[in-house]
């Protein structure tokens, strides 16, 4: 088997074994080159300690000397270099209490979470696969190096990872990989929520997204997520759907587009459904006022997993509308879009689909051709450049001062008022109209 190392990642291996010391690119890259894709990063392992590397080359970064790593730049670009090394003891379910630097490749390759990620590879040896991670590749398995147990132990957020894994590749959990996710997932607690959240996003943008189940199966979303949970729990009894509402949800979010914002946004729509679920007297569930509830909870959700200040906004937008219907008419999309947003309208389309696509086959030919008409209309006010927000009216707040309203709420009322009528009649989005006095007058009530 051949790989074709880069050639600053050459570079360094050469450099290296002309000193005298062994070097391999390790880990995800071997893994992605044997699999036909495109290495994010070309990482290497070395039997030279830290001070060696330094020395080899000119222009390093001491990423993380203390456990080994040097990162080496060639050009503007930077390769990290990491000493085989044996872990000690881990006290935090994340770093070693201490490392100790070894001669010996296999020992350094013992350390790692996969068999997948355990490979080594140079011109002049070849893969060196000790843990059969080719074996693996071809059973599309993820499996520990070693004993789980002690993987997991190490650093729980391999059991994420693990997941992760399997939805990018398509691959499933080998039986025992799994059976110590499930036992060690409360362990994931001693990890922080920002390494959690982007485990999370990388499983959601995925081509897999419905691992999410796999998530809650072992027990890893109740640690950092337990409303999810009990969605899982909940039953609708309603003509609109076939699923709980859990597997409703994750079915929404296979059925969106990849998108970041979309697949968080089908993950936490109904996220209050179990909290707003009322049974009426023929034994019908019902769920009022769970859009409503949903945007505030995902929004805490989302801070509670650090994400930034847009995502968290943007997801409270969608997921409070998310369940809005109305007469399709083009003056209510364009009322919509005022309400929802010109940036975030299309995305409601796409959450209106997928949602759909999530549901039963009650009427379901019914919803996407108001769904089909929506789209239809908003393109056409696209086209006509139809006016849906302020900054489109044809008058702003200068030319209001002009006709002598003070700046202050009565002047933005004002505008509001315009913006309104415009919404409801296009042809009234001009200066000489709304400008006009007797109409002007209707909006000041002078």
């Amino acid at each position: 088997m051949k790989i074709n190392i880069p050639v600053p990642a050459a570079e360094i291996l050469n450099k290296l074994h002309e000193h005298g010391y062994e070097a391999y690119v390790v880990g995800g890259c071997v893994r992605d080159s044997i699999l036909g894709r495109e290495p994010g990063d070309w990482d290497i392992t070395t039997s030279a300690r830290p001070e060696q590397v330094k020395k080899i080359f000119g222009r390093t970064i001491d990423t993380g000397i203390a456990h080994g790593t040097v990162t080496v730049m060639i050009g503007k670009e930077g390769f990290e270099v990491t000493t085989y090394r044996i872990d000690g003891e881990y006290e935090d379910g994340r770093h070693p209490k201490d490392v100790t630097f070894t001669s010996n490749l296999i020992e350094d390759l013992k350390r790692r979470d996969f068999t997948i990620n355990a490979m080594a590879y140079s011109e002049e040896d070849g893969l060196i696969d000790k843990f059969e991670g080719i074996l693996d590749i071809d059973k599309k398995i993820i499996r520990c190096v070693g004993d789980p147990t002690e993987r997991f132990t190490e650093d729980a957020l391999r059991m994420m990872r693990a997941v992760r894994f399997a939805a990018q590749l398509g691959y499933t959990i080998e039986d025992k990989t799994k059976k110590a996710i499930t036992e060690l997932a409360p362990t994931l607690s001693k990890i922080s929520t920002e390494r959690i959240q982007v485990e999370l996003i990388k499983l959601l943008v995925s081509s897999n997204p419905g691992e999410m189940r796999e998530l809650y199966q072992t027990g890893i979303t109740a640690v950092f997520m337990p409303e999810f949970d009990k969605c899982f729990e909940t039953q609708q009894n309603n003509p609109h759907h076939a699923y709980n509402v859990g597997e409703h949800i994750v079915r929404s979010v296979e059925a969106v587009k990849n998108d970041k914002l979309l697949r968080l946004t089908m993950l936490l729509h109904d996220i209050e459904k179990p909290s707003c679920k009322t049974t009426d007297e023929m034994g019908e569930d019902h769920f009022i006022g769970h859009a409503e509830k949903g945007a505030d909870t995902a929004y805490a959700i989302l801070r509670r997993l650090k994400f930034d200040r847009d995502t968290m906004d943007k997801v409270r937008i969608l997921v409070r509308y998310h369940d809005w219907r109305f007469s399709a008419e083009k003056k209510n999309v364009r009322k919509a879009v005022n309400k929802i947003g010109e940036e975030l309208f299309p995305y409601f389309l796409e959450i209106k689909r997928a949602d759909t696509v999530a549901q039963s086959d009650y009427l379901k030919d019914e919803k996407f051709a108001w769904i089909d008409k929506l789209s239809r209309l908003y393109d056409e006010i696209k086209r006509d450049n139809e006016c849906t927000s302020l900054k489109m009216l044809a008058v702003n707040g200068k030319d209001l001062i002009d006709k002598g309203i003070k700046p202050g709420k009565e002047l933005g009322d004002i505008l509001g008022a315009m913006l309104m009528d415009v919404i409801e009649n296009p042809s009234h989005n001009s200066k000489e109209y709304l400008l006009d006095d007797s109409v002007f007058s209707g909006f000041t009530g002078r």
